[in-house]
């Protein structure tokens, strides 16, 4: 459905008496504990007043990405060791982890399997694209911010460095949020701050944020390595965002 032809099925809808339901300021971002989803988590601190953060468990490699989101999280919340000027002293996030663990029954992918990380020639996708993942995650984080009467999700989706992944492009995300908007009938918004941005902007981003220090605890290594490898595709994108950026990166490497 066209997005005119969706704002009209709105109108009409409260023309008849069912109105879209109206939302404090509020938002959930879609948290990983990696980099980007990390920037988008100070955005959004940044940006609205109550935020909550979900999480999601769908048994990857690098699952030790869930608990650099949980000591994320609570890094923030006590200020612990985080120089952020702006930050308010009482900040709390509500955080959810989900356990989507089943997906691992269903699906073959290096980012689950203990697979080569190379392109497969059929797909002409990297074996680390997990099909469907952010379509889901999106779609259980509509749904419980629609439980918590939150309007605004955020996502760390970009389609500059999207490794060709389908369900990070913009159309895939502006597609979805009008499905989810008819098929819970309430304004909800993605928002995806990073969508145009490189690695190095999304970087310089943070930095004018004043979270540079936080990517010492975030996690990007696919293999689920710390010290990270520094030769899988994710390392690799976020080394040369840092070297673009002429910034050093606070995370630590096996051979760099």
């Amino acid at each position: 459905m066209r997005e005119l032809d969706l704002n009209i099925h709105l109108r009409r809808r409260e023309v008849e008496g069912v109105k879209m339901q109206k939302f404090k300021e509020s938002a959930l971002v879609v948290f990983s504990g990696g980099q980007d989803s990390t920037t988008c988590l100070i955005w959004a601190l940044k940006k609205f007043e109550n935020i909550s953060a979900i999480t999601f468990n769908y048994k990857q490699r690098h699952i030790i990405e869930i608990e650099c989101a949980k000591n994320i999280i609570d890094l923030l919340s006590s200020r612990k060791n985080i120089q952020i000027a702006w930050l308010k002293d009482n900040t709390q996030i509500n955080h959810t982890i989900v356990d989507m663990s089943f997906l691992s029954n269903i699906l073959q992918t290096a980012m689950i399997q203990d697979l080569e990380i190379e392109y497969d020639d059929e797909t002409n996708l990297p074996t680390t694209f997990v099909p469907g993942r952010n379509i889901l995650f999106l779609t259980i984080a509509a749904a419980y911010a629609y439980q918590k009467r939150i309007k605004h999700i955020i996502a760390g989706v970009c389609q500059t460095d999207y490794s060709g992944y389908p369900d990070c492009r913009d159309a895939t995300i502006k597609s979805l949020q009008a499905t989810l908007k008819l098929g819970l009938e309430y304004d909800i918004i993605i928002h995806t701050p990073l969508m145009w941005k490189n690695k190095a902007e999304t970087i310089k981003m943070m930095q004018k944020l004043g979270g540079l220090e936080l990517y010492k605890y975030t996690h990007t290594c696919y293999k689920g390595e710390r010290p990270a490898c520094g030769e899988c595709p994710a390392c690799e994108l976020r080394l040369k965002g840092f070297k673009e950026g002429g910034l050093i990166d606070p995370l630590k490497y096996k051979n760099h």
